[in-house]
């Protein structure tokens, strides 16, 4: 169908959120990007934002109602991975079943008229805008990134560097679980831009 691609890319974005979550530590929680300044949220915050707005666009733009309750009842980070994993399964599942008519009806978009095709695609550039955040507070927090897209200076550094793409687990069963992740080799004294020189 014409719209598979949108599917596919609604699955691998659950799991790039779902990884991102696996890579913060449980103190990290209530941390902001500046410490007592509320304009940024906490990962808590972010996590929070992230399961209601997601649920929120699907029920009211999308149609899909996983009829399940959006956040946790214990707001812990495994308790949110869990969470958000069951819950982004049943919706990728519900948009598995719909048919190139469906994606291509209108519906409401806050104040506008939108073909869900077109809300869907703003939905994953919410997400990864959300995720890219998270992942900017990883590196303010010192933390390793494993790969999220392609590889990171904790994989071994840029593309051009023939660095690898190296996942912190090898599926999503292994993240559920929150085993040990695949270990990092750092960038190798290499500096890690495209414009060393300056």
């Amino acid at each position: 169908m014409k719209y598979d691609f949108l599917v596919e890319a609604y699955a691998t974005e659950r799991i790039k959120i779902l990884s991102v979550w696996s890579e913060f530590n449980d103190e990290d929680l209530p941390i902001r990007p500046h410490d007592g300044d509320p304009r940024g949220r906490s990962v808590l915050e972010q996590m929070v934002h992230q399961c209601l707005s997601e649920d929120g666009w699907f029920k009211s733009m999308l149609g899909i109602d996983v009829a399940a309750s959006p956040l946790p009842k214990d707001e812990t980070r495994k308790a949110f991975i869990a969470c958000y994993a069951e819950d982004s399964e049943k919706r990728w599942r519900a948009l598995q079943e719909k048919d190139d008519a469906w994606w291509e009806e209108t519906t409401r978009f806050f104040e506008e008229n939108r073909s869900r095709a077109w809300v869907m695609t703003r939905r994953l550039t919410h997400s990864s805008h959300h995720r890219g955040q998270q992942m900017a507070m990883l590196r303010m927090l010192g933390r390793d990134l494993h790969s999220n897209y392609g590889p990171t200076a904790d994989t071994g550094g840029l593309p051009k560097d023939k660095a690898p793409t190296i996942y912190a687990y090898a599926n999503l069963n292994d993240l559920l679980a929150g085993g040990n992740k695949a270990p990092l080799p750092g960038a190798a004294g290499k500096i890690v831009t495209e414009r060393p020189g300056r």
